[in-house]
């Protein structure tokens, strides 16, 4: 490895990266959170051929391709990098594939599964060749620890700021852009996401500098794949990254409809009106006439119950870089990450017409969860070290793809099993009602069922080795050998 600087980061060059995650997750958010919604009740597909397209796409998209582009990129060697060329040269084929997928032609039943099919499968390639690069840069923008948590909680940001645009403002958004028709409202929101996309990766691509830059390497990519399986907190890290991502997928998808089929629509607009939100529409219009908002009280409730956990997790980022320098990255992600799961299960029990304890319950786990959020990606960086650490190569690539891997196999699985359980619950599509079955099915999908995941990483942690001791130790070792050799 020849470092040629581990100088500190400026704020130009972190903000630049950061954008790089904001336009990644414009679609990873949307995904999270819409697409079983999206398939089923905007597309058309009926659960079970949407189960199909999500796992299958997800399946040969993210995970079966996942290594393949993190050893092609650690190979990678141009004037720009190893890299940032992969994020400059797929921006504008994402960004097309993200138009085209959120797109409803009319083609028949036969013809939309395929069209989904091959839209989706693109996309989540695009994708995974965009954003597995995108995350493995981070590893090569600095060898300093303390800056890589700095890195991390600007990048989380990003995604935060995208998050809150999906997650509180997108179904707004459809239905008002739409004018009431969400496949027209998803197009045109969308469209505008793709030109976004291409914007932010180029800022990205502009701004950043691989300064960690790996010497040129006769290891096969078998080597790589031998020094991964003696790489314990690689793999502690990697089934970490799997339930982490099944949890979001479940709970993320679900909340759409938990507002529109189990919160009463009476105590919605009761708390609307208590909190100051419907006079602040009001007011707005009376200011801008043709400010639209959609009348559906559950979109609102979605909206601001996301809007209001958002928030707090940006509150929760900005202490993650204090926590994690006291106690290390493992303890307060682990902590963090238990105590927001209470927040989770919590859901099942809460009555129909509460709407201010769903309200709160929201907020602080978005505050605990929040906490934890830049450390993931930075302690994945952190198993890159240790890897170098150990067998004297670093293979930050492939040490990524694999994450990514687990992450696209988490949101996989996640989504399917929210389709799978919609469908094995009684959903049917288009119905002002469910039954009785159905609803309990949702509230257990976004408490029970979600935190299980949650509290399954809760205990990995606990054979997670690289604590605040061994990460200093690590960056002194590292520093010490290329001050050695000169480089």
């Amino acid at each position: 490895m020849i470092q040629q600087n581990a100088q500190k980061l400026s704020v130009v060059e972190k903000v630049g990266y950061s954008l790089g995650d904001l336009a990644a997750n414009l679609v990873f958010q949307t995904f999270v959170t819409f697409i079983a919604y999206y398939y089923t009740d905007v597309y058309g597909l009926a659960p079970d051929k949407a189960q199909w397209v999500i796992g299958t796409c997800g399946l040969l998209g993210g995970v079966v391709l996942a290594p393949i582009i993190g050893a092609l990129a650690d190979r990678t060697r141009t004037r720009w990098g190893s890299y940032r060329p992969w994020i400059l040269f797929t921006s504008v084929p994402f960004a097309v594939l993200i138009f085209l997928t959120f797109s409803t032609p009319n083609l028949g039943e036969t013809g939309k599964l395929i069209y989904a099919f091959a839209t989706l499968l693109l996309l989540m390639s695009l994708y995974t060749s965009n954003n597995l690069p995108y995350s493995a840069l981070s590893g090569v923008l600095t060898g300093n620890m303390a800056e890589r948590n700095s890195l991390s909680a600007y990048r989380f940001v990003a995604v935060m700021v995208a998050q809150f645009i999906i997650q509180a403002l997108l179904r707004p958004l459809v239905l008002v852009m739409g004018d009431g028709n969400e496949a027209v409202g998803f197009e045109k929101v969308m469209q505008i996401f793709a030109i976004a996309s291409v914007i932010c990766f180029v800022i990205t691509f502009l701004t950043t500098k691989e300064r960690m830059q790996p010497e040129k390497s006769d290891n096969s990519i078998g080597q790589d794949i031998n020094d991964l399986f003696h790489n314990w907190p690689w793999a502690v890290m990697l089934f970490s990254v799997v339930l982490l991502f099944i949890t979001l997928a479940l709970k993320g998808g679900a909340y759409v409809y938990y507002f529109k089929y189990y919160a009463d629509t009476q105590a919605l607009t009761q708390f609307f009106n208590t909190i100051g939100f419907t006079q602040l529409i009001t007011t707005i219009q009376g200011i801008w006439p043709n400010f639209k908002w959609p009348t559906e009280p559950d979109a609102s409730a979605f909206g601001l119950f996301n809007g209001a956990g958002i928030l707090m997790m940006i509150v929760g980022i900005g202490l993650s870089k204090p926590l994690a320098d006291r106690f290390g990255k493992r303890n307060t992600f682990g902590v963090g990450l238990f105590i927001s799961t209470l927040f989770i299960l919590i859901f099942f029990a809460i009555p129909k017409d509460a709407i201010g304890l769903m309200f709160t319950s929201q907020i602080l786990h978005g505050f605990t969860y929040g906490v934890t959020i830049p450390l993931l990606w930075a302690m994945i960086a952190d198993v890159a070290d240790f890897s170098e650490w150990k067998n004297f190569r670093r293979a930050t690539g492939i040490i990524f793809s694999a994450m990514i891997l687990g992450l696209k196999g988490g949101l996989t699985i996640g989504s399917s099993v929210l389709v799978g359980l919609l469908a094995g619950y009684g959903y049917q599509r288009g119905l002002a009602l469910q039954a009785d079955e159905t609803i309990d099915g949702i509230r257990l999908i976004v408490s029970l069922y979600a935190s299980i995941p949650f509290f399954a990483i809760c205990v990995l942690m606990y054979f997670y080795p690289i604590n605040k001791k061994m990460e200093t130790q690590i960056e002194s070792d590292l520093n010490e050998r290329r001050k050695a050799a000169g480089k």
